[in-house]
């Protein structure tokens, strides 16, 4: 009776073999099982932690401190100009709340309006003006359908929402003109800057801020004492 040969390809030492399905698997002692790969990216968050965070900070810092400071300054605005819509550098924003301009523009978008002067305003421009209908505080925004000029030269607009069926019963003087729109607007942008607007809106913006702020400066001093 021939016995089997066992052929010795290499060292054993260190390592131990075990039968499985698709045949002999070797197994380190040092290392038996591989991490997973949750487990190697909790690893990784834990060994990037301090730039992870860091990085979240200056988003925080380079998002909020803006909508922080051009609120403050529409406000300051809106008080000393009770009569005039509040711009910076010409633009102004304006938050959309009804859905007379869908699918153009939804409730809930922000949208920057351009100050434009009455004679560059076209024929199927969107502009942005004080309601002749309203109590001389609320702005619409709607398609100029038709310009009109009166024997003095004085111009008005026709205008319409593109969401309406008929036209808006009153001209539009041009001193009501608050501006034009070219396709800027920012997609349910609106509904945030109105809590940001608001007293309990504000409070937050300010505590993320310092939040992130205090955060960082906590790691930093966390991180100097380790190195000491």
């Amino acid at each position: 009776m021939k016995r089997g040969r066992l052929r010795r390809v290499g060292k054993c030492e260190g390592e131990r073999t075990t039968f499985t399905k698709g045949g002999l698997k070797t197994l380190s002692k040092e290392n038996p099982t591989q991490p997973d790969v949750g487990t190697k990216i909790l690893s990784f968050l834990r060994e990037k932690r301090r730039l992870i965070i860091n990085i979240v900070g200056a988003i925080l810092c380079v998002i909020l401190l803006p909508i922080l400071i051009i609120n403050c300054v529409l406000i300051v605005k809106g008080f000393a100009n009770p009569n005039e819509v509040p711009s910076i550098g010409g633009n102004t924003p304006l938050i959309v709340l009804t859905g007379s301009m869908e699918p153009t523009i939804k409730p809930g978008d922000l949208i920057i309006c351009k100050q434009t002067s009455a004679e560059e305003i076209e024929v199927n421009d969107v502009i942005s003006f004080f309601d002749p209908e309203g109590d001389g505080s609320s702005v619409v925004t709607h398609r100029v359908i038709e310009i009109l000029v009166d024997e003095s030269g004085a111009i008005s607009f026709r205008t319409q929402g593109d969401n309406n069926d008929i036209a808006d019963f009153k001209p539009v003087p041009a001193e009501n003109l608050v501006g034009e729109w070219h396709g800027v607007r920012f997609w349910g942008l609106g509904h945030v800057v109105l809590f940001m607007q608001s007293i309990w809106g504000m409070i937050l913006l300010m505590a993320l801020i310092l939040v992130a702020i205090g955060g960082d400066m906590f790691l930093r001093k966390l991180n100097q004492d380790k190195e000491k």
